[in-house]
């Protein structure tokens, strides 16, 4: 007994310089690529929320969704479409492409550009606090509608005016908009923004999508699929991140997104 306890110790203790070694290189990495020095313990995993998948339970699925980013918006039209064919227990929530870049080391006329940007998060912010996720969810949709018609970078105004149409259509008051021009919904989209992207680490991006419990970045989506296609890539996908030794997939994208969506028919069952 005593040879194995000595053993396990060994093993336990090589284990530990191991992970410190790892924790040295990454965060050196890290603080090259992008310009941040991690704190301390940041490679941790957060899996202390993940559930354990059980056949014939309902998926649940957290999307935090910053919406000026098209690519956000595929994989909620995609998640649409999923949830037209499977229960899916989908809930909504708030980040920020400005917060998620602000430690980065990135083009300064691309920090600026998301500055210009930031008026809809904090739009949808202000929906959450005062009408609940629900209610986010849809306005993000009417936004969405009417901004990504097609890929292009739209305007300030082009933002406002979205913003304040979807209110319109999803029934709430246009002064909610006036919340983009304000710090007072920051402190909260900070939480929402930190919730969504600290259990993924400070390499991702934007979607975020935590299935199960597992939180990830992506799946980046160049298009919306459609039918039996979105449902058989939400159980692949399902079934990598019930992996906890998956971390990544990805290639170089080779054209822009198509954001163009008009929802199949068929009753929603998230």
């Amino acid at each position: 007994m005593t040879q194995v306890a000595d053993a396990r110790t060994m093993h336990n203790d090589q284990t530990g310089a191991d992970r410190d070694l790892w924790d040295e290189v990454t965060t050196r990495y890290y603080a090259d690529r992008i310009g941040v020095a991690p704190v301390t313990g940041f490679l941790e995993r957060t899996e202390s929320a993940r559930a354990a998948e059980v056949p014939g339970t309902t998926p649940r699925v957290d999307l935090y969704v910053d919406p000026v980013c098209p690519y956000t918006w595929v994989v909620a039209c995609w998640l649409r479409e999923v949830a037209q064919r499977r229960t899916l227990d989908l809930r909504y929530h708030v980040m920020s492409l400005l917060m998620l870049n602000e430690h980065r080391a990135v083009d300064e006329t691309y920090r600026a550009k998301l500055g210009e940007m930031t008026g809809p998060s904090r739009v949808a912010t202000a929906v959450v606090a005062h009408h609940g996720p629900d209610a986010f969810r849809a306005w993000h949709s009417a936004f969405g509608e009417r901004i990504f018609d097609h890929w292009r970078y739209p305007s300030t105004a082009e933002y406002r005016a979205a913003s304040t149409e979807a209110l319109v259509a999803a029934g709430m008051p246009v002064t909610l908009a006036d919340a983009a021009d304000s710090a007072t919904y920051d402190a909260a989209l900070r939480r929402s923004h930190d919730e969504g992207t600290l259990p993924v680490g400070i390499d991702g991006g934007t979607p975020v999508l935590h299935l199960d419990g597992a939180a990830f970045f992506g799946p980046v989506l160049n298009a919306v699929p459609r039918g039996d296609d979105a449902v058989r890539l939400f159980d692949g996908i399902r079934l990598l991140t019930g992996c906890r030794d998956f971390f990544e997939l990805k290639r170089t994208r080779t054209s822009p997104p198509d954001v163009r969506y008009r929802p199949t028919d068929g009753k929603a069952r998230s």
